[in-house]
C-alpha cells in the first residue's frame, strides 16, 4: 500500500498531481459516507450539549434534521482537509529526518484544520441550529455563519494535533510489529483509536463550540467567546457539564473514525492503482 509522501517517487512529474487528486477523491468519499451514516449520533450529541435542554432541542425526534447542509458541505470540507494534509506531508516529509515527522504531522494537521474550517464552520452552524430545532425567522448573516470559526478551530486544532500524529504513530508501530504495511482495516482500527482519544480530550471545547453556534443571532461578542462559554457551563453544571455528550461523541467518533479511515484508505488504494495503471 502506498502512503502519500512516503515513497521515492517525489521526482515523478505527475506524483504531486496524483497525491492531490487521490486525497481529494478519498477524503470526499470518506467524509460524505461517515457524516451521513453517523448523523443521528451527532444530532443527539448536539441536543445533549444545547443550552436549551435535550427535550426542548428535539429529544429523540427528527434525528435527521439538518442533514442537507451536511451532504452539501461534507465532501468539500473533508477533501480540503486531506488535500492540505497529504499535500504538505508529500512535499515536506521526504526532506525531513524521521525524528521530526511527528512535528510535521502536527503542523500539517493544523494547517489542514484551518483550511477545512472555512467550509466546515458555516455548514456546522446551519446543521446544528436545525438539529436543535431552532427556527430562524430570517437568513443567517455571514457574521453569524462564521461566528463559531474561532471556537471550531480551537476545538479542531487540538483534535487534529492529537488525532493525525496518533494515527500515524499507531500505523507505524503496527507496521514495525507485523513487518509489513497496514491493511485498510488495520489502518481504520488505528484511526478509530486515535479518534476516540482525541474526541474524549476535546469534549469541553466541543460543548463550548456547540453553545456558541446555538446562541441567539443577536448575542453580543462577549457572550459567544469560548472562554465565556466554558466558565458559564462550569458554574452551572461543574466538570460533568463540560463533558456533556461525551458518550455519543466518543462512541460516534470511534465508529466513525473506523469507517472514515477505512473508506479513506480503501478509496486511496483504488485511486493509486488506477494512477499506476495509467503510467
Amino acid at each position: 500500500m502506498m502512503h502519500s509522501g512516503d515513497g521515492n517517487d517525489k521526482d515523478h512529474p505527475t506524483s504531486v498531481k496524483h497525491v492531490f487528486l487521490t486525497s481529494l477523491v478519498s477524503g470526499a468519499a470518506a467524509g460524505v459516507f461517515c457524516d451521513v451514516v453517523f448523523f443521528p449520533l451527532d444530532t443527539l450529541k448536539t441536543r445533549l450539549q444545547s443550552q436549551h435542554g435535550f427535550e426542548k432541542s428535539g429529544g429523540f425526534r427528527q434525528i435527521y434534521k439538518g442533514i442537507t447542509p451536511v451532504i452539501i458541505g461534507s465532501a468539500p470540507s473533508a477533501a480540503l482537509f486531506f488535500v492540505t494534509y497529504d499535500g504538505i506531508k508529500h512535499l515536506v516529509q521526504p526532506n525531513l529526518p524521521s525524528q521530526y515527522h511527528s512535528v510535521m504531522h502536527m503542523a500539517a494537521a493544523s494547517c489542514a484544520e484551518m483550511v477545512a474550517c472555512l467550509i466546515r464552520v458555516p455548514v456546522e452552524v446551519v446543521k446544528q441550529r436545525k438539529q436543535a430545532l431552532l427556527a430562524d425567522s430570517e437568513r443567517l448573516k455571514l457574521r453569524v455563519l462564521f461566528r463559531g470559526y474561532g471556537s471550531t478551530v480551537l476545538r479542531d486544532l487540538p483534535f487534529g494535533l492529537l488525532q493525525m500524529p496518533l494515527w500515524e504513530y499507531f500505523k507505524l508501530s503496527w507496521t514495525d510489529r507485523v513487518k509489513r504495511e497496514c491493511t485498510p482495516v488495520e489502518s481504520a482500527a488505528c484511526g478509530a483509536l486515535s479518534v476516540a482519544i482525541s474526541a474524549a480530550v476535546t469534549t469541553p471545547l466541543d460543548v463550548a463550540k456547540t453553545r456558541i453556534m446555538l446562541s441567539s443571532t443577536s448575542a453580543d461578542k462577549k457572550e459567544v467567546r469560548i472562554s465565556t462559554m466554558l466558565i458559564e457551563v462550569y458554574k452551572l453544571h461543574g466538570v460533568r457539564g463540560l463533558f456533556k455528550g461525551i458518550s455519543p461523541r466518543v462512541g460516534g467518533f470511534t465508529m466513525g473514525g473506523f469507517v472514515f479511515f477505512g473508506v479513506y484508505e480503501r478509496v486511496r488504494n483504488f485511486c493509486n492503482e488506477e494512477f499506476q495503471d495509467q503510467t
